[in-house]
């Protein structure tokens, strides 16, 4: 098999996140949330994989992730010109597929299940199609399937009424045969070539598709509040960390980084995670369910259910709550005020 992830799109409902690079680059948990993706196909046993770029700093795309000798595979670079829809951008992998099976995921989801078993059952079956299940409370935000006789009956997206709460999650297997129904869609009022759109016809020329349900969390991280939910779902998971000696003001999982410093004065209540050669400290008060980049440096400040990006700078008396600060960020401040903040690259603020 091999495996495609998309990596395009404008993300602006992430706003000043996105100007200045591809919002599957952001981190989460100090990763790109794309390379979880990667992480995923790769430990299935994949290691052909085609990376669909758009017109969003393709190079930074590039630059990260080369030709994938780093990251233990082989990276196909595939170029969208413009979001034209999922399936369109699947279409546009049909070289690089050629007669083999392959999974899609979406470089913006996360998912807590591994890909082991999924890719197992597919590449071991006769179905057309396989696509991943999850239980939402919201149906009119995703593309969801409605079933008959416990068989997918339909595909829908973003129903505003319906009887089914499983969303179509943005990890998909085909065969080539799903190139033939590409080309035959029109696009959507979107203008986009949809993926349900193509599922939904595979469905109705009677090819045959399968599905599993996936338990634990999945996350689409399609806006500020699903980041800082997937960065607080990912530390309660993160390999625990041996504290003994580091700092006995230390409460719950912490994980720090080499070459960081941590003041006597500070307290972190995990989960936490610090990066590799920050400063913390004096007088600061860490977590719960926050993220430090690398190279970060706190002073005075308490940072609480937030990402702080790399090479960020706090300084003074500020509480940060559900905040995102991206890389190269600087904040000082001298009077204690509650904020909640959205910093893109190379921001500075003072209050």
């Amino acid at each position: 098999m091999k495996g495609i992830i998309l990596h395009g799109g404008y993300g602006t409902r992430l706003g000043p996140l996105t100007l200045s690079g591809p919002k599957q680059l952001l981190k989460i948990a100090n990763k790109p949330m794309s390379q979880f993706a990667l992480e995923d196909i790769k430990n299935s046993g994949i290691n052909e994989i085609a990376i669909v770029i758009g017109d969003v700093y393709p190079e930074k795309v590039k630059k990260y992730y080369g030709d994938g000798t780093n990251f233990g595979v082989k990276i196909t670079y595939v170029f969208q010109d413009k979001p034209r829809g999922i399936s369109h951008a699947v279409g546009l992998c049909k070289e690089f597929v050629g007669d083999e099976k392959f999974v899609v995921y979406l470089g913006d989801n996360i998912m807590r299940k591994n890909l082991n078993e999924f890719v197992n059952k597919f590449s071991s079956s006769s179905h057309d199609c396989m696509i991943l299940l999850s239980e939402v409370d919201d149906p009119s935000r995703f593309g969801i399937a409605e079933f008959k006789d416990n068989k997918i009956h339909k595909i829908i997206e973003k129903p505003k009424n319906t009887d089914s709460n499983f969303a179509v999650i943005g990890v998909y297997f085909f065969t080539k045969k799903i190139f033939d129904i590409i080309e035959k869609l029109k696009p959507s009022w979107r203008g986009e070539l949809e993926i349900t759109d193509a599922i939904q016809r595979l469905l109705e020329e009677g090819y045959s598709i399968d599905y599993e349900r996936v338990t634990g969390w999945w996350k689409d991280t399609g806006t500020p509040k699903d980041i800082i939910h997937a960065n607080k779902l990912i530390l309660e998971n993160q390999e625990k960390q041996n504290q003994t000696e580091i700092n006995k003001n230390f409460h719950g999982n912490v994980v720090v980084g080499e070459n960081s410093s941590l003041s006597k004065d500070s307290l972190i209540f995990g989960p936490v995670k610090i990066g590799e050669g920050c400063e913390i400290g004096p007088d600061v008060i860490l977590g719960p369910n926050t993220s430090i980049g690398n190279n970060v440096i706190l002073k005075k400040c308490r940072v609480e259910n937030s990402i702080i990006m790399d090479d960020c700078k706090i300084d003074g008396k500020i509480s940060l709550i559900d905040s995102i600060i991206a890389q190269n960020c600087e904040i000082i401040k001298d009077n204690k005020q509650e904020r909640q903040l959205l910093l893109g690259e190379f921001s500075k603020l003072k209050l």
